[in-house]
Order: structure tokens, then sequence, then C-alpha cells
């Protein structure tokens, strides 16, 4: 019940399990075809290159980077956690002019500092993090697609933490690159890396296409200034995804499996129907803390439905209360980075982990390890506040599925 990894659904690790093919097997490029379609959906739209980057999150983050990045270019970094620290040191290490603006932890920025930092800057590039685990605060997009096309800038996001389980609309925000991961609301293992390019992104990788020479055919395209990565080389993973079937590297076909079950059972389910059972557990489990008497870190309303950082209690030693837990429970609970390490537990309610009785149980057993290592506690008070949210819940259906008087 941590900020993730955390555990996959049953039916991605069967799926998991199955044998494995050649990567030019009839079958296998109709598994690719079939994981980039379910992905249009999770991500919610229309890019052609909706394809998995192997390896963990954070390979798509450095392959949406350093294909999208040429050296010297600027690069506008807003940092409100942990992983904005991140975007910065691959941006730089990518040869980017980096900018950075910075605020709290605990806070996001408003769209008009994010466009008035656009104005100094004058960036090729906007990359920011969505929702940031280190703070358990999501940064609102939805209005920052028209100020980067208005100034003429690409928009790169990092949705690791939040794809699914918040609301996320790449095409509808106006978005030019996202990256994600399948170990959180995916409710995968990590190694995966989903991520989508709009066309215009695409074109900007394109101008850099360079194929590398034991693959090459007369006419394929030869960059002076080639993206400064082979593995991470967009440009030549579009042509591996795509009908030229470019022989680029060997798929991580296990993981292309779980990858596609992630999205299958996702677009199944419906994307707005996990959203709302995110919501849904992440109000139950943020209500059962308060009720629990432990304070909520950082502001609430721009909270990520999947996750809650609380403060350690006064006297408590918070790696005693995550050993206990995990030791006599089986529950696992994150601590933090940086200026937060030692200071704040994350509590996630994420993919197959965002239900009722993994909320009702880890609050019944923090509530009983807060005892023994003695904190005051509101005596039953974290199970009883979940109840409320959820009787509430099942209330509001029952008169939505009344309807009218």
């Amino acid at each position: 019940m941590g900020p993730g990894p955390v555990n996959a659904d049953p039916r991605v690790l069967r799926a998991m399990s199955a044998q494995l093919v050649g990567q030019y097997d009839p079958s296998m490029t109709a598994y690719m075809n079939e994981t980039m379609e379910l992905y249009r959906g999770v991500f919610k739209t229309a890019n052609e290159q909706t394809v998995l980057i192997d390896g963990t999150s954070r390979a798509g983050i450095e392959a949406a980077l350093v294909s999208l990045i040429s050296p010297g270019d600027r690069v506008l970094v807003p940092i409100f956690g942990r992983f904005g620290h991140l975007l910065r040191e691959i941006a730089e290490r990518a040869g980017a002019e980096v900018h950075v603006r910075e605020i709290e932890w605990g806070t996001v920025f408003t769209p008009a500092q994010i466009e008035q930092a656009i104005r100094e800057t004058k960036p090729k590039l906007l990359a920011i993090v969505h929702g940031d685990t280190s703070t358990t605060v999501a940064q609102p997009l939805d209005e920052l697609g028209e100020i980067c096309a208005r100034h003429g800038v690409l928009f790169y996001t990092d949705v690791t933490a939040s794809l699914a389980g918040n609301t996320f609309e790449a095409d509808a925000w106006g978005l030019d690159a996202v990256t994600a991961g399948l170990q959180k609301c995916l409710g995968g293992p990590s190694g995966s890396a989903p991520a989508t390019f709009s066309p215009r992104a695409v074109e900007v990788i394109n101008a850099r296409k360079s194929i590398e020479a034991g693959i090459r055919e007369a006419g394929d395209a030869v960059s002076a200034h080639p993206i400064r990565s082979n593995y991470f080389d967009l440009s030549m993973i579009f042509d591996y995804w795509g009908p030229k079937r470019l022989n680029h590297h060997t798929e991580a076909t296990t993981m292309l499996y779980g990858a596609r079950e992630c999205a299958r059972l996702l677009v199944d389910e419906g994307i707005d129907t996990a959203v709302q059972r995110h919501r849904l557990h992440g109000a139950a489990m943020l209500a059962g803390v308060q009720g629990l008497g432990l304070a909520v870190f950082g502001d609430v309303s721009h909270r990520m439905n999947n996750v809650v950082a609380v403060h350690i209690p006064e006297g408590v030693t918070g790696d005693a209360v995550r050993g206990e837990l995990l030791n006599d429970f089986g529950i696992e609970i994150g601590t933090s980075f940086g200026p937060l390490h030692g200071k704040v537990w994350r509590i996630g309610t994420m993919g197959y982990n965002a239900r009722k009785d993994t909320v009702l149980t880890t609050l019944a057993a923090l509530e009983q390890v807060l005892r023994r290592s003695g904190a005051t506690v509101t005596g039953g008070g974290g199970v009883g506040a979940a109840y409320e949210v959820y009787q509430d819940a099942a209330r509001a259906t029952s008169v939505a599925e009344a309807g009218p008087a």
C-alpha cells in the first residue's frame, strides 16, 4: 500500500506467464498493434505513435527527452517534487540549456506562473511531471497545452504516478509527448513504459532520424546530428513498431504481454470508471488517516486520487512503524525523499490495491501499530471515517440509479 510499485493484478501476472514467440512472428506483431490501439484508449489520444519503450518508466522519460532535445535547446522544467529534478537531470544530460522554476513541495504551479516562465525563457520544450508521488500532489495540465501552442512550445509530461487513477486526456489537453510506467495505477510490474507522441513531436524526432549502418537500406536517413542514444532513439523505435518493422532491438516479449493486459483490463473497465474507483478508495483512505487524527501533508485540493502523505506523529519512529506493519500484517507503506524524508508516510490506493478491503485493513492495522508505538489515535476513527465515505458513495449511487422522483 505504498506509492508504487504495488501488487500486480493477478490477471496481468497470468498473461506474463505465456510462452515467448519470435519478434516477427505474426502473432507478435499483432500483439504490438493491439497494444498500440489499447494505449490510445488509455491515454485518450489518436496519436499513431503510441508505443512501448522497453525499460522502466525512467526509460520512457529518457527516450522522450533525448529524442526531442538537441544539444543547446532550451527546456523549461517546473519543479514541485523529486521527479521534476529527474526531468532536469535527464534534460541536462541530453545537452539542453535547462531553465528551472521551483515552488514549495506540496504545492503546484498556476497556469499564469507557467506562462510567465515560458515568456521569460522562450523554451523549445516544457517538461513537467503530472503527479509527483514524492509530494502526492498533481499539477493541473488542462490549461497548459493552449499556452504552449500559443508560444510554439512542445509540451511533455510524465504520468507514471497518475495515469489510470486520475483524469488525463492527452489530446484534449494538447500534449505532444507523454510517458508512463505500469507499476502504479496500471496494476502491472515495472519494466515497460507506455508512451505517446503527437504528429508535431514525431516531426521533430524524425528530423534527426539516422538509421544505424547494420540495418540501413538504400535511401535510409543518415543524420550528421543524430539522437544521442541508440536504444532510446524514438525515430528508429517508431519504425520498429510501424509497418517497416525495423530490426532495432529484441522486444521484451513478456513485458509486452503484461503491458497489453494492463491496458486491456483498463479499457474493459472503462478509463473513467477506473479513475472514479481510485477517487473513491483514495477519498476513503484520506478520510481514514484524518479520522485517526493524523495530519495530511500538502495541498489536499490538488492531491492525487491514488496516494496520500501524512505527517509522522511526534515521538514516533517512522521506519519502526513501517517495519511493524510489514512484519506483523504484511502491509507496506512508503517513506519519502529529500526534505520530506523521515517526516511523512506515503500510503497508496492504486491499481489492483484500490479496493475497499485493502483500505479498511490498512487503516485497522495502522491504528494498532500506532497505539503500540505510543501515539495518540482516535479508536476506530480510521475505519469508521472510511466507512462513512463508502456509505455516502453508495447512497449517491442509489439516488442516481433511482432517477428523478
